[in-house]
């Protein structure tokens, strides 16, 4: 799960991020706070996105565990809330790959609804702190892209996880459904 990025430079394999920017942050954008107007790409129009349908949750809600399932929405949400910050020291020179230890972004299962508003805005501060590095166009190898898309689709793998166990978090309907 851990994305391996370049120490020693572009290489042969190098790009600029400004062609791509907009798109990257569309995205990820659309992902957290809901398609802006009638410009959606991958939720339904009208959804909230990820961080307002966490608020619809109570800590009890974040901490229950489908049958069957093996890890809450906390647990998901801790997950989300580490890999950007990995992606966030990534973005800020560090590369926190390989020391990342991935097994303890799932250790926090159940909060109480003051761990839980905390988790949230933990979250947040790490995905606005992504999206605003996403904005800066940047010298990258194809294996410091592929982390970045990767990013993305890491966090809406997520959010249909989350709203797969608790219908509470799910966005409306396709209309055209």
């Amino acid at each position: 799960e851990a994305a391996v990025f370049s120490k020693h430079g572009l290489g042969s394999d190098g790009m600029n991020t400004s062609e791509i920017t907009s798109t990257l942050t569309a995205l990820l954008g659309e992902l957290l706070d809901g398609p802006p107007g009638r410009e959606a790409y991958m939720l339904n129009g009208g959804d909230v996105g990820l961080l307002r349908s966490l608020d619809k949750l109570s800590g009890r809600d974040a901490s229950a565990v489908p049958p069957g399932g093996s890890s809450s929405i906390a647990a998901h949400v801790d997950h989300l809330r580490y890999g950007l910050s990995l992606m966030n020291r990534w973005a800020g020179g560090e590369n926190p790959f390989d020391s990342a230890d991935w097994s303890t972004s799932w250790r926090k299962t159940s909060v109480s609804d003051a761990e839980w508003q905390q988790l949230k805005s933990d979250l947040a501060t790490e995905a606005r702190r992504w999206l605003e590095a996403l904005r800066t166009p940047r010298d990258v190898g194809r294996m410091e892209l592929n982390g970045i898309v990767g990013s993305i689709a890491h966090l809406a793998y997520h959010l249909g996880a989350i709203r797969q166990i608790d219908r509470a978090a799910r966005g409306p309907a396709d209309p055209k459904l």
